[in-house]
């Protein structure tokens, strides 16, 4: 569940160790006479040795209107924070390290000085809160900041090319920060604890476990990506209901709407919503939609 949580919410840190450059993401096409979409596979967080922006993705980007991000308000860092008090914190919570099988507290300390924290620190957040800011303090802990992720990078390229040619291009998103964190928060305490134990048992091999992902990724293997969703999927059917399944249904439907309107758009999320089993590419087919790979 560590690596379903990280591929897909912006704030929590994914990393590799040895990706391959320069990469190839993949690319798609969904095009009508006066309508193109162009969704793009993200990674949220990378080292900056990674070379990912190809000379088709800069064509791309340069011949796009609007660039649409899974959420686009992250800017106010005061905001984003005062939104995750609002939701995360609660009183009259059991003291984290309760909320664990026992034999994993001695493990969760170890965690916890490894991330700077003390024991009892995250005891006033809840459940699936610890969980992400455990999970968030792990990939922090290899050196790997926000800035170099792919959506932060995106944005830069887009503004630029819209100075470049005297445009205010638009940037959107397809949810808000307090949305995203929303999932969370109706997650039922026997899931959030399951996540919370996912965290704690699979810190140690964070680094192994990106380093396959961001590989696959860079090499435009679909087919990895979704083995690997699939994967960590069965371990929690209820968390990927609503963090994968819930919000891939509701981005198709925007996704259709936009097509009645005309421009170009890239759409860029999280790579693990545009591979395998339910995803978006494969829910936009099903409903008679074409979908062309062009990288």
């Amino acid at each position: 569940m560590r690596t379903l949580i990280s591929g897909l919410l912006a704030f929590t840190l994914a990393a590799c160790s040895a990706a391959p450059a320069p990469a190839r993401p993949a690319i798609w096409k969904v095009a009508d006479p006066d309508t193109t979409i162009y969704l793009f596979g993200t990674v949220h967080v990378l080292p900056p040795r990674i070379d990912w922006q190809t000379p088709r993705l800069k064509d791309t980007l340069a011949s796009a209107d609007e660039l649409v991000l899974e959420i686009a308000d992250q800017d106010d860092k005061q905001q984003m924070a005062a939104t995750f008090a609002g939701l995360a914190i609660s009183p009259g919570l059991p003291p984290l390290a309760d909320r664990l099988p026992a034999d994993r507290r001695a493990k969760l300390d170890a965690l916890l000085a490894k991330a700077g924290l003390k024991p009892g620190q995250l005891d006033m957040l809840e459940t699936w809160a610890a969980a992400v800011t455990l999970g968030s303090a792990v990939y922090a802990g290899m050196g790997m900041t926000v800035e170099n992720g792919v959506e932060r990078q995106l944005t830069r390229a887009f503004k630029d090319n819209g100075k470049d040619k005297g445009k205010n291009k638009r940037i959107d998103g397809l949810e808000t920060t307090a949305q995203q964190l929303g999932y969370f928060d109706t997650l039922d305490e026997a899931t959030q604890r399951e996540l919370l134990t996912s965290i704690v048992d699979d810190s140690d091999k964070a680094a192994a476990d990106f380093d396959q992902m961001i590989t696959a990724w860079s090499r435009g293997d679909v087919k990895a990506i979704a083995e690997t969703f699939d994967n960590e999927l069965r371990r929690s059917p209820e968390l990927a209901e609503v963090l994968l399944d819930r919000r891939n249904a509701n981005w198709v439907g925007w996704l259709r709407d936009r097509m009645d309107r005309p421009g170009t758009v890239v759409v860029a999320v999280g790579a693990g919503h545009l591979a395998g089993k339910g995803s978006v590419i494969e829910r936009l087919e099903a409903a008679g939609l074409r979908v062309e790979r062009v990288q």
